[in-house]
């Protein structure tokens, strides 16, 4: 099976079936299908030929996931750009990875104006709207002009590039992870078995479509015929709005994204007993916030872990011995990022290695089909990230005696204080058992003395603004060992990247000026 059977299927089983719901568009899979059908027809008739790339620079809405699938019909390999990227880091991806089309949503017109004349290979700009623009393909248009009997579709391979991904860019020039079809494909069935799908579930779209979070779904939950709901970014009422109208089963979120549902004072008023599935990932969720968030949704919540290189599941928590209620193995195993899925095999190594013993820290390794190909033309750092047949993820972890995974860190995000190793999540943990704590994160600050100490920095809830750092230190000092606790404590919203993951780079420059 390609990307494209997946849409095939699906027309051929329950082509009447609606598809897809955003705003007030409606389909069907038949109506789907064609528009997608004549999407593909239209790039190939501006003169794309199989293999070329496009990338996409939008939204989320349902004329992404048209792109999606209308360039594995095509033949077309898609990288889908990050839009929280300033305009040059966006001009390097479409440089870098030698698109020759963009598609671009109507918001980033101007970040298009700022760049075009330095692009250097793109020939086709297609805007992803109802109405037009100067010197823009109108999307629609194209669609309404194309002949889909004309559509040549390419004879895929299994090992053939499909998804260029950059990764975020957070250190040094973005990197492309290039993902084959055998590995999208089997992630694809990855992520069914993983969360147990069905044709009755109902998708919704809140994580950037740009992103592995989300942009699996629009195959997975296509091949098996359920129905997709989309929101263009996500809004924590707009979210509960969505679940309670369209009777939403399952979702994937970042713990972000649930926090900020958490600290909603009508969060309860809603109807949520349509849920049965929310997927979180991206970083672990403390204990304590998790519970909160059983208690709104229910026993529901499955935590996955993966990576870009992954396409992106390695591991996902199970329904058994992960409960709230249960016997203190239970409480800790919330903790815990589960077991390796299905089709994957995952081990937590030392420095030579070797398998490290239930309570020691190394680092995560994985094989299996869903492991990329490499990252584009990038051999070296290629070279180092698949090792001896295995990914060498770069994240730190324990064990324990059946094999559930605790990420403690990345491996640059550990900090050593006085020769002590302090994982950052330890202390984030502690510091989210503080009551007026609703967001933190813990970073090196460099330190003459100790050589570096933990930072904290806290985005308190709302109606806490009396709480003072020597509280938060104190609150500390009663759960950790002392050379764990942080020196100093900054308030204030922590940058976020466009996936809702906390910015610790960002917090490790902020934390050396503080030194300085």
């Amino acid at each position: 099976m390609f990307l494209h059977d997946m849409l095939d299927r699906a027309t051929r089983l329950w082509g009447n079936a609606p598809a897809l719901a955003d705003g007030a568009v409606r389909l069907t899979y038949r109506e789907l299908d064609d528009r997608v059908h004549r999407l593909a027809a239209a790039l190939q008739g501006l003169g794309l030929v199989h293999g070329d790339h496009i990338a996409v620079l939008s939204l989320n809405g349902f004329r992404y996931m048209e792109v999606y699938l209308a360039a594995a019909l095509g033949g077309f390999v898609v990288a889908p750009v990050n839009t929280r990227l300033h305009p040059l880091e966006v001009e390097f991806i479409l440089n870098d990875g030698e698109i020759k089309a963009l598609l671009l949503g109507s918001a980033f017109v101007p970040v298009l104006e700022q760049i075009k004349g330095n692009l250097k290979r793109i020939r086709h700009f297609v805007l992803m709207a109802e109405e037009a623009a100067p010197d823009l393909y109108a999307y629609e248009q194209l669609l309404a002009d194309a002949d889909p009997t004309r559509l040549e579709q390419r004879p895929w391979r299994e090992e053939d590039l499909v998804h260029l991904c950059y990764t975020g860019g957070t250190t040094g020039l973005p990197k492309g992870v290039m993902l084959s079809q055998r590995n999208v494909v089997a992630n694809v069935h990855h992520a069914i078995q993983m969360a147990g799908f069905n044709e009755r579930d109902v998708w919704l779209h809140a994580a950037p479509m740009f992103h592995l979070a989300d942009s699996w779904a629009c195959f997975a939950l296509t091949l098996l015929g359920a129905f997709h709901v989309f929101m263009e970014a996500f809004q924590p009422a707009q979210a509960l709005e969505l679940i309670q109208r369209h009777r939403v089963t399952a979702s994937l979120w970042v713990p972000t994204m649930i926090n900020s549902v958490l600290a909603l004072p009508e969060a309860r008023t809603f109807d949520l007993s349509s849920m049965r599935r929310l997927v979180y990932g991206a970083s672990p969720m403390p204990p304590e916030r998790l519970k909160e968030a059983i208690a709104l949704f229910g026993d529901i919540l499955l935590q996955a872990y993966g990576q870009t290189e992954s396409a992106p599941f390695l591991t996902c928590t199970t329904l058994r011995g992960t409960r709230p209620g249960g016997d203190a193995r239970d409480i800790r195993r919330l903790a815990s990022c589960g077991q390796e899925i299905v089709g994957v095999e995952v081990r937590v190594v030392d420095d030579a290695d070797r398998p490290v013993r239930p309570g020691e820290v190394g680092e995560i390794v994985a094989r299996g089909a869903n492991v990329m190909l490499g990252y584009w033309k990038r051999p070296e750092e290629t070279a180092a990230a698949l090792r001896n047949g295995w990914l060498h993820t770069g994240d730190l972890a324990t064990i324990d005696e059946e094999n559930h995974i605790y990420i403690v860190d990345r491996a640059k995000d550990m900090i050593i204080t006085g020769g002590e190793n302090v994982y950052s999540t330890e202390v984030e943990n502690a510091l989210y058992r503080h009551p007026a704590v609703l967001e933190a994160a813990v970073v090196a600050r460099p330190d003459e003395k100790w050589g570096e100490t933990p930072c904290a920095f806290v985005d308190l809830k709302d109606g806490a603004d009396g709480v003072t750092a020597e509280q938060i230190i104190a609150f500390c000092r009663d759960h950790m060992a002392h050379f764990k606790v942080p020196r100093s404590v900054v308030f204030g919203p922590l940058p976020k990247t466009s996936t809702g993951k906390i910015q610790k780079f960002a917090l490790r420059d902020r934390a050396r000026e503080l030194r300085d």
